[in-house]
């Protein structure tokens, strides 16, 4: 029989469970793998961005593609910037509201929901976007970098504060 210290009443978090309440390794290795799955996948979105890019690239003139390669140099490098600003801002926002552990819960039942149609919707856009998919594709690490090296989500914080509310209409310290 395996026995916790997490007390009765702490909710669970999409993704996390009840890890945390305590930020021990479970938290933090259930964290490190989400981040390597989704990162993984994100590896292989920039590889078949590259490799459409590369297909559009081929139908330039020669003396285009240098100047083409150097402005999506530039545009990736910027996107990437973009991305993890736009994080991190969303990060900090959602830090001074944060959403309960039913509201994560829901909004992440709502993104499962979301991704099916955008995937299937996506694919067409995949092959219009070969022209700018560096920059796009650099734009989304940008973001997901910055998403997964914060230090709390801010369902974490709001699973936290309810706790704290609870504790204070229970009279307990």
């Amino acid at each position: 029989m395996t026995t916790t210290s997490t007390p009765a009443g702490v909710p669970s978090l999409p993704g996390l469970g009840t890890t945390w309440y305590e930020r021990g390794p479970r938290y933090w290795l259930r964290r490190a793998l989400g981040a390597a799955v989704w990162l993984a996948v994100l590896a292989f979105c920039v590889y078949i961005a590259l490799v459409l890019y590369g297909s559009f690239r081929g139908v330039l003139p020669a003396a285009v593609r240098p100047v083409w390669d150097g402005a999506q140099v530039a545009a990736s490098v910027v996107a990437l910037v973009w991305g993890w600003l736009v994080q991190r801002r969303d990060h900090r926002g959602k830090l001074l509201d944060p959403p309960s552990p039913d509201e994560a819960r829901a909004a992440a039942r709502d993104a499962r929901r979301r991704s099916t149609g955008l995937a299937v919707a996506g694919r067409a856009l995949w092959l219009i976007a070969a022209p700018v998919l560096p920059a796009l594709a650099a734009w989304a690490v940008g973001w997901s970098v910055a998403a997964f090296t914060v230090r709390e989500y801010p369902g974490e914080v709001g699973a936290r504060r309810r706790l704290e509310a609870q504790k204070g209409r229970n009279g307990t310290p």
